[in-house]
């Protein structure tokens, strides 16, 4: 069986919407939080754990819960309708209240931009682990990581997408002078990417035909299985691939801590540091996803040669040696620069590396009815980084200093290649799956 890349893009369009909001949320609510309510650092960064503490409940729970669904358009897709149409109302009222704070500040204001955004993160919550779990119901497992890697590229595709719009309609010359900016239009962009993407996705793919083409092909073909679960999906992970499972969680815990202290926090290191508005520093976030962009698919056929380990473990060490160029370069630079891209580009290659395998190992370690339950425990893990991350990072550029952020990302980043030597299972098997790697097919 091969890949269909076409319906794989498609599948891919869930995680287009997801990225596209979750990268202008981590620009803009720090920016609006410390700039139109005027919280501190800490304080911002507690706020912006808010969305992953709520995912450390939600995200297993509606993933466990859509393995249990049955419903005429498939198990994922009722999640991913209703949460993004729940979600593309609430966002755009964001935007008004903070536009009405900046005008008359009041508590009432304030209080209802904090309920907003509570409301805001349940609706997303509600879909993102059935959305991502979508691939895995429809490829077969020897072909994951390369699936993983398209559904990726699409989640890349959502990002840049609104960092272009953000560089465009928000750059030092159109926003840099006002004392307070407007985002309607962005939050109005944003929110038409993701109705326009789950909506060609309802569309065009019929989840249950392709759930059940996948089964029996599995069912066919038990050789090709890589499980290393073993049983039935209530069965109990052996010792050793239990401890594997541990040791990889912590290795991602420790990557996305390092990861998401610099997206939360560089739109603010920018402007503290160099001067420069939400433009500059999108430009060089974009240079990142770009570099992931043209890395997923390449990152793809290497895993499926070298490993998944081996990959991940390659990417750890150039994302640490990135964050650790990021420090001497704004240390020494007054203005972002070449060089700056060019590193931000080698850390879209080093996290497309990581991203690319990680949730094929967790999942590779599950039957086929537990997809749903295992892409909530990767999404627990990840979120719980996400929660500690930018509070004590904040923590650090309020008390310490801004010159800590890309110290605090390299040091968490190379915890992360510690762990990772020791997981032993969820690797792909090259030598099972000979007749599988012609990754080609005709659309």
């Amino acid at each position: 069986m091969k890949l269909n890349k076409k319906t794989t893009v498609l599948v891919g369009l869930a995680f287009l919407s997801i990225s596209a909001f979750w990268q202008m949320y981590d620009n803009v609510i720090p920016l609006m939080l410390k700039g139109t309510f005027h919280l501190d650092e800490a304080l911002t960064g507690a706020v912006m754990a808010a969305d992953n503490i709520l995912a450390l409940f939600l995200l297993p729970f509606f993933g466990a819960l859509s393995d249990r669904t049955s419903t005429k358009i498939g198990r994922r897709m009722p999640f991913i309708l209703g949460g993004t149409a729940a979600a593309v109302v609430l966002m755009n009222l964001l935007p008004l209240l903070d536009n009405r704070y900046a005008a008359a500040p009041s508590p009432a204001a304030r209080a209802a931009f904090v309920v907003l955004l509570g409301l805001l993160l349940i609706a997303m919550g509600t879909y993102r682990s059935p959305a991502v779990a979508l691939m895995p119901d429809v490829t077969v497992k020897p072909l994951r990581s390369k699936g993983n890697a398209i559904i990726n590229l699409m989640g890349a595709v959502g990002g840049v997408l609104y960092l272009a719009a953000a560089s465009l309609l928000y750059s030092d010359a159109r926003a840099g002078h006002l004392a307070h900016v407007d985002y309607r239009l962005l939050f109005a962009i944003v929110s038409a990417i993701m109705v326009l993407s789950v909506l060609i996705l309802f569309l065009t793919v019929r989840e249950p035909a392709l759930a059940a083409q996948t089964a029996r092909y599995e069912a066919a073909h038990p050789e090709e299985d890589l499980s290393e679960g073993g049983g039935s999906g209530a069965a109990a992970l052996p010792p050793p691939v239990r401890r594997s499972l541990i040791f990889l969680l912590l290795s991602i815990s420790l990557w996305y801590i390092a990861y998401n202290a610099v997206t939360t926090w560089f739109t603010t290191y920018v402007q503290e540091l160099m001067g420069r508005a939400l433009g500059g520093a999108s430009t060089c976030l974009m240079v990142a996803t770009a570099g992931a962009i043209v890395s997923y698919i390449p990152i793809g056929e290497i895993s499926s040669r070298v490993g998944r380990k081996r990959t991940i473990l390659g990417g750890v060490v150039l994302l640490s040696l990135c964050f650790a160029a990021g420090y001497v370069l704004t240390a020494l630079c007054d203005e972002i620069n070449g060089v700056m891209y060019l590193v931000f580009a080698l850390v879209g290659l080093a996290w497309a590396a990581i991203n690319v395998n990680s949730l094929p190992m967790v999942v590779e370690m599950c039957r086929g009815s537990d997809v749903g339950k295992f892409t909530g425990t990767y999404y627990t893990f990840s979120m719980a980084a996400q929660v500690v991350t930018p509070v004590l990072s904040g923590w650090l550029l309020s008390r310490v200093g801004y010159f800590t952020l890309f110290p605090y990302a390299a040091l968490f980043s190379a915890a992360s290649f510690v762990t990772m030597l020791f997981v032993r299972h969820g690797d792909s098997k090259t030598e099972r799956r000979r007749g599988l790697e012609a990754f080609d097919v005709d659309d």
